[in-house]
């Protein structure tokens, strides 16, 4: 029997592991190694407080893959809940949707504005910046420089911490893809018009289901059957040190919280873990230039601020989106409207305060009470609620959540992947990464797991290129038209 070992419990190291004691038809021993001494789902985890569940960055279950929609279904049944979808954007103290109807920017912006937002767009459309260097090119070159630097640009650099000309082009053309002020305008009327054809966006998703208790309420189920079907799930056991000879991975060193270590030995390897920090705790180490590649690459943390306020019914959004410049969030979830099973009393709103930083700088450091008043300061800036309303709160800290795409990233990607691609021309496919952070890509849930199915297909004798899952997704849930022209 073939032993596999997994680094990390999130959706795509819980994905790989089900997937091999399902089809691995008794042929394979599964370790799945989790640093967290609590939590599995990683990022997609669920926290409880007092009852209130809270989702760690609002998580859609929705597919384009329909074996990923099966999948879930599979594991939830009727505990999958069908949700209407409302998400805005919170600029001027106003709502607003996304994409941004015609309409809405004079309401937002007034006429003045309005009018010279057009004429920016219009002079970026007849005069573009050429060649589109970094994000905020790509950025000015889809919606003006009026509209792009509040709403992208101004968004963007308090979500990554950096200039958006630092930024790879990338990430916009990932999650923005195919829209624009033109498009956006097009996309309107023809929806009123009813002049959509087949295969446009006709509109973003309405609905997506949703665990009943949020994401961790899966993948503690997966947890559970993967332990069912004779699998381990080492809790509280970080991987420190990856052991390797000729290319050959001999073994891995984890660490409990006690500081005991243990080696633990494998024929192939899944590794979840931040795609710079594989080859940091490789031994020996790698070549240096494997090194500076990977010491360039860079993550987002995260700060979840759950308040728990003495009022129902704030707003119907399941999310919004925080684009006024005196507020720190880059989100506020709303709970109730995630799933109403979240919140224990419905006279009461449990809301998301989400914040990105990075380890070690002034927002991280900040208390937990510190944080708590951050947060209600923020309720109260966009007029939410009252501070006197607030009844508690919790604070949740997560490293590594977003991969940073600098400019030359991609190189340094690659040159770490041709390193790594070294142990798998002896002993194939023995080092896989997957997922969002082990490959430093900015995959949303579906899509890491998916890398997690193929590369247990490729365990299985298959061989198909994980890297290439998420190359040209649309960030979009889109509906497509199917109006017949």
């Amino acid at each position: 029997m073939k032993k596999v070992v997994i680094f990390g419990a999130g959706p795509t190291g819980l994905t790989a592991a089900y997937e091999l004691l399902k089809y691995g038809k008794g042929r394979y021993e599964v370790a799945v190694l989790e640093k967290d001494s609590e939590y599995v789902g990683g990022i997609a985890r669920t926290v409880k407080y007092k009852d209130y569940y809270f989702d760690i960055g609002g998580h859609r279950f929705f597919s384009k893959t329909k074996e990923i929609e099966d999948w879930w279904q599979e594991i939830m049944g009727e505990d999958f809940l069908l949700r209407p979808r409302l998400s805005r954007w919170y600029y001027r103290k106003k709502f607003f949707s996304y994409p941004i109807q015609p309409f809405e920017i004079l309401r937002v912006f007034g006429l003045f504005d309005t009018l010279q937002m057009f004429l920016g767009y219009l002079k970026v459309q007849l005069f573009p910046i050429k060649p589109e260097k970094n994000l905020a090119d790509y950025y000015t070159n889809q919606f003006g420089t009026f509209l792009a630097k509040p709403f992208f640009i101004d968004y963007n650099e308090k979500l990554w911490g950096i200039p958006c000309s630092e930024l790879s082009m990338d990430f916009g053309k990932q999650r923005v893809k195919g829209l624009s002020l033109t498009s956006a305008v097009v996309s309107y009327f023809k929806k009123v018009l009813k002049l959509e054809r087949r295969g446009e966006i006709k509109s973003l998703i309405g609905e997506f289901k949703y665990p009943k208790h949020g994401p961790g309420m899966l993948w503690g189920k997966v947890k559970n059957l993967v332990e069912g079907k004779g699998g381990e799930v080492k809790m509280g056991a970080e991987v420190v040190k990856i052991k390797h000879n000729n290319f050959k991975i001999t073994s891995v060193v984890i660490r409990y919280a006690d500081g005991r270590e243990e080696d633990i030995g494998g024929d192939y390897f899944l590794s979840t873990l931040p795609f710079k920090e594989l080859v940091q705790i490789m031994e020996p180490a790698p070549p240096q230039e494997v090194l500076d590649a990977a010491n360039i690459l860079k993550f987002r943390d995260f700060i979840t601020v759950a308040l728990i306020i003495n009022r129902a019914d704030l707003f119907p959004d399941n999310w919004i989106y925080t684009h006024d410049e005196d507020m720190k969030p880059i989100r506020v979830q709303n709970f109730n409207n995630w799933s109403p099973f979240m919140v224990p009393d419905p006279k009461t709103t449990c809301l998301g305060f989400e914040y990105v930083c990075t380890k070690g700088d002034e927002l991280w450091n900040l208390s937990d009470e510190e944080m708590i008043k951050q947060a209600v300061s923020d309720l109260e800036k966009a007029g939410f609620a009252k501070r006197e309303e607030v009844k508690d709160g919790r604070v949740v800290r997560l490293t590594h959540v977003y991969p940073i795409y600098t400019v030359g990233y991609k190189e340094k990607v690659r040159l770490i992947r041709d390193y790594l691609g070294k142990f798998n021309q002896q002993n194939r496919y023995q080092l896989q990464p997957i997922g969002r952070g082990g490959m430093h890509r900015y995959n949303n849930m579906d899509h890491s797991m998916m890398t997690a199915m193929l590369a247990v297909k490729n365990i299985m004798g298959g061989d198909y290129d994980i890297w290439s899952v998420n190359e040209d997704a649309e960030y979009h849930e889109e509906k497509k038209s199917s109006t017949k022209t």
